[in-house]
């Protein structure tokens, strides 16, 4: 139970003896949300929690990715983590504390593990970092950054931040691992007290005789792929599909009772495996040893970019197409009105979105077949990391009050797809008239880590990414950096690499960001003539009833006969939306009719709208009506209202009072009318009948 303020989390961690055949860790990471933790009950039919919200599928993300790297690599167990979220004080996020009870739970179970690992939240509020902050710190703050770490360095970082420089965000991190190595050392001395022995990770003994064999008889092809520079992607692969089958046929070539053979007899996957790891091995070393990547380029190199904007029809708001070597992304933009704005159903004090970052990995985008599924974590990890990178350059809500949407279509991927992502949706906001603060591109670096050699690489692609020690994710603008994300393959990394790796990145991100420029510069001058026109103003909040009128009848009335659509804040922001600017005002003159206040003796010309026996109502503003009764339609006594006046007729009238109910009465007597001269003239008595 890791519990801070009224924040409380229970993490427990699961072993199981592994199947048989898998050869990869399979952890599983799960984060439970209760909403009895905020004393609130769900409110779907069944009224109970359902399918995960995002948020949480985010947090279980947040959870996985600084532990896996810290298990063995030979290990083949079932693990399941799982931290259910019982209490939550709105002060203090839970997600940070999930994390650090992972590490400590699984201490506990005597699983092997390179820990213990703690993570902590650094906030920034003026010129000062803050640990932990709250949700309001957050909020108010230029940076939410979550930094894990182990003993051995920083294993995990995830951070959103207001175009901060490079020089802040890295102070901000060494601010956090700080903090980190305190958590660690507690987690030490419960151990300790516990009197339970922390688990090492020992290799189990294996048999080198097939990896040996490998080794001798196809590093030298396995090498002269990897050197050969002009080749693309397909062809390198190809060669080395080739190399691995003309390598399978010898082994099956050689006697049944060769060690070699019974090695691979014992496990099918031996071959694949030892294999792959000859080639890391490899590749690995060209880098360490030659200072070349296996597609020829320098260790600081940027792919080919082309970049377009508005490639698809205007019925699509907007759109975008990035392509960084074979990474090729194309983004959506959708302005929609302030009802569309997605309501979120977790412990989260913020219960809406007004921007919202969908992303779509196809299996073509890889050439594969499987079966096309509802988003899974890794795309919902994609997309928010991209969503989190634009969200500090939209503009202002009272400016530009649209609920966005952006979707990213993965057509190819060869490595950084996420920020990919990210330029195409810059790309496709901006041609969708959006006005950005500025616009954002993104650069993924990797790591080769042997020994104490270090690589740094600008713009990895798939092979490098897979076969590297690190996935770090930079995104920002020219002024600084908006989102960052680091993964880890091995057990920490020292907070000088990491230096290094942010900073190298910052010349990657600008020249992405010029070839972005190039396709388009600056916002469209104006938006999709499909996309909705919105008006937003402010009224008192005290009048939203007014407007609204009993049973929304009075809204419903305007919306129909504007033909718009109407959305009231509680604050008093008022949005209008229309594909017609003209009816998008006249619902405006009609609301801001309703609303303004009328005092005694001020004069209004308005149309007579419907008679009664004792009086006449006039519409005196749009949407607001006063009475004249009969008694003040004329100086002398008025026998039958359709005497003096008539439904249409437009006439001049005074206000005379307001009762303590809020009803407006007018009078004629007394203020001069406008004549068919178009001038004011006094009102003509009515001749009255004589009595009889």
């Amino acid at each position: 139970m890791v519990e801070c303020g009224d924040t409380a989390v229970l993490v427990t961690a699961t072993q199981a003896t592994g199947r048989e055949g898998i050869d990869f860790l399979p952890l599983v990471c799960d984060y439970e949300e209760r909403l009895y933790a905020a004393g609130r009950i769900p409110g779907s039919f069944m009224r109970r929690e359902g399918r995960p919200p995002e948020r949480a599928t985010l947090i279980s993300r947040l959870i996985d990715r600084p532990m896996r790297p810290l298990f063995p690599a030979w290990m083949r167990d079932d693990i399941q983590i799982v931290a259910t979220c019982l209490s939550l004080d709105e002060r203090v996020p839970a997600d940070v504390l999930a994390v650090t009870g992972a590490s400590m739970s699984t201490l506990l179970a005597g699983i092997p593990f390179s820990g213990p690992m703690a993570a902590v939240r650094v906030g920034l509020l003026g010129d000062d970092f803050v640990l932990n902050p709250s949700y309001r710190e957050i909020e108010r703050g230029d940076l939410d950054l979550v930094v894990a770490g182990t003993p051995d360095g920083v294993v995990m970082v995830e951070a959103g931040a207001n175009q901060l420089t490079e020089q802040d965000v890295i102070e901000a991190i060494d601010f956090g691992y700080e903090a980190v190595t305190e958590l660690i050392k507690a987690q030490e001395e419960i151990i300790k007290e516990a009197g339970i022995k922390q688990v090492k990770p020992e290799e189990p003994p294996e048999d080198k005789t097939l990896p040996a064999y490998i080794e001798k008889n196809c590093s030298k092809a396995i090498g002269e792929v990897l050197k050969h520079f002009e080749q693309t992607k397909e062809e390198r692969d190809n060669k080395l599909a080739e190399i691995k089958s003309e390598l399978s046929e010898a082994i099956d070539a050689l006697k049944d009772d060769n060690a070699v053979k019974k090695a691979l007899s014992t496990n099918s996957k031996l071959l694949g495996n030892s294999f792959k790891s000859l080639t890391k091995k490899l590749m690995r070393e060209q880098i360490i040893k030659d200072g070349k990547r296996v597609d020829g380029r320098k260790l600081d190199e940027v792919r080919k970019i082309d970049a377009a904007a508005g490639i698809l029809p205007k019925r699509v708001h907007g759109s975008g197409l990035f392509q960084r070597g074979l990474t090729q992304v194309l983004s959506t933009a959708t302005l929609g009105t302030p009802s569309d704005a997605q309501e979120m159903d977790d412990l989260n004090p913020n219960t809406e979105k007004t921007y919202i970052h969908h992303y779509n990995f196809p299996p073509f985008s890889v050439g594969e077949t499987r079966p096309m599924r509802s988003p899974g974590r890794r795309e919902i990890g994609h997309g928010a990391l991209a969503e989190r990178a634009i969200i500090p350059v939209l503009p202002a809500k009272d400016t530009f009050p649209y609920v966005l949407r952006v979707v990213s279509e993965i057509l190819s991927s060869n490595g950084s797809t996420s920020m990919g992502s990210v330029c195409g949706s810059t790309l496709a906001l901006m041609d969708a008239g959006v006005p950005l603060k500025a616009p954002v591109s993104g650069a993924a670096m990797g790591l080769i880590k042997e020994g104490k050699e270090v690589r740094i690489l600008t713009d990895i692609q798939g092979i490098e990414d897979f076969l590297g020690d690190m996935d770090f994710k930079v995104a920002g603008t020219e002024k600084g950096i908006t989102a960052l994300q680091m993964d880890m393959k091995i057990t920490g990394l020292s907070v000088a690499t990491v230096t290094e790796a942010i900073n190298q990145a910052r010349p990657a991100r600008i020249h992405i960001l010029e070839k972005m420029l190039e396709a388009i510069d600056s916002p469209r001058d104006s938006l999709s003539p499909h996309a909705p026109r919105l008006l937003s103003f402010r009224i008192d909040p005290e009048l939203i009833g007014t407007v609204i009128g009993p049973g929304g009848r009075t809204i419903k009335g305007i919306t129909e006969r504007t033909n718009t659509k109407i959305d009231i804040e509680d604050g008093g922001i008022v949005t209008i939306a229309s594909h017609d600017g003209a009816a998008a005002e006249e619902a405006q003159r009609i609301i801001e009719g309703l609303t303004r206040k009328v005092h005694e003796g001020e004069v209004f010309t308005g149309s007579i709208t419907r008679i009664i026996p004792i009086g006449a109502f006039v519409e005196i503003l749009p949407g607001k009506e006063g009475m004249i009764h009969i008694s003040q339609l004329s100086e002398a006594r008025v026998e039958k209202v359709e005497d003096v006046v008539k439904v249409g007729d437009e006439v001049t009238v005074r206000v005379r009072e307001i009762d303590n109910r809020g009803r407006i009465n007018l009078t004629l007597r007394g203020v001069p009318q406008l004549g068919d001269d178009g001038r004011q003239h006094e009102p003509t008595p009515t001749p009255v009948a004589p009595l009889t």
